[in-house]
């Protein structure tokens, strides 16, 4: 079963005058990110319910709404993105004060200037802080090491339950002063978990948060050796949990991340390489010599 995402909402003094249309785009976008990382992850199991649920969603807009949403994206996968500190987070680009309150009234549907996709003013959302991996004055990292640390490195989570296992990944984060705030990430990557499980074959699980702006896309991994049962429908136990925050701008690249990451612990041997690691280090250590040919 696939649970339509919530609605939009925002935190401004017109809060119950939002135009349904955002809703409804918000939630339209979102299943084809899901549907899109279905493909990625190399999973067909919902496939046929998610192309039912976002043609439903299609088929509700106004004709002039929908044909606008199409052909924005056939250029980009992203059609609505939020406004963040004044700033399209689609294209970066700082927005008129004029027009920012324009989109927060809500009263009709607006457009960035520079990348034409339409825009939301969001609620209040946890977001990434200026941390970088590596220290201060090292060189760019390589693969998988541009979007995580060894302090970001479980090899044996406490949490034998979904939820408690994305809280425990999720405090390590802000332990690690790479996000804001752990509970508002934690409501948010449960309230995904009740669209689709991310939970994939081999016992891989993908619990995420889109929308996590200030920074760059970041990874935490926790190894889970008694098991987790992330799906509750199925028996099938998840040992290697990989909780990712996004920004907006990075949506489509997480697809390939996702698509390298599922490539190549598809192979039992080196999913054994992360279960045998005992330390944070040694962790880190497997994670990046498996994904040296895979992420780039």
């Amino acid at each position: 079963m696939i649970t339509t995402p919530e609605a939009v909402s925002t935190n401004g003094n017109n809060a119950n005058n939002v135009h349904p249309l955002l809703n409804s785009l918000v939630q339209l976008q979102e299943l084809i990110l899901v549907r899109s990382e279905q493909d990625a992850a190399m999973s067909d199991k919902h496939l046929s319910q998610l192309d039912e649920s976002i043609q439903s969603l299609l088929d509700a807009l106004p004709e002039d709404v929908r044909l606008l949403f199409q052909k924005i994206q056939k250029k980009d996968l992203l059609a609505i993105v939020p406004i963040s500190n004044n700033v399209c987070s689609g294209c970066g680009l700082t927005l008129p004060v004029s027009l920012v309150y324009a989109v927060r009234a809500a009263e009709k549907l607006h457009q960035c200037t520079n990348c034409a996709r339409i825009l939301y003013y969001p609620e209040v959302r946890p977001r990434r802080l200026s941390k970088k991996m590596g220290g201060r004055f090292e060189p760019r990292q390589p693969g998988i090491a541009r979007f995580s640390s060894p302090t970001l490195m479980i090899p044996n989570l406490k949490a034998t339950e979904r939820d408690k296992a994305i809280a425990e990944l999720a405090r390590k984060m802000a332990g690690e002063g790479f996000v804001d705030d752990s509970e508002k990430l934690i409501k948010e990557a449960i309230k995904r978990e009740a669209i689709i499980n991310t939970a994939v074959d081999h016992g891989l699980a993908f619990p995420h948060v889109r929308g996590v702006e200030g920074g760059g896309l970041t990874l935490a991994l926790g190894i889970s050796h008694k098991g987790i049962r992330a799906n509750p429908s199925e028996r099938t136990l998840t040992h290697i949990v990989f909780f990712i925050v996004i920004p907006t701008a990075a949506s489509v690249f997480y697809l390939r991340l996702l698509s390298g990451i599922v490539q190549t612990f598809s192979k039992k041997n080196e999913r054994e390489k992360l279960l045998e690691a005992r330390t944070p280090e040694e962790l880190w250590a497997a994670l990046v010599k498996t994904t040296r040919n895979t992420i780039k």
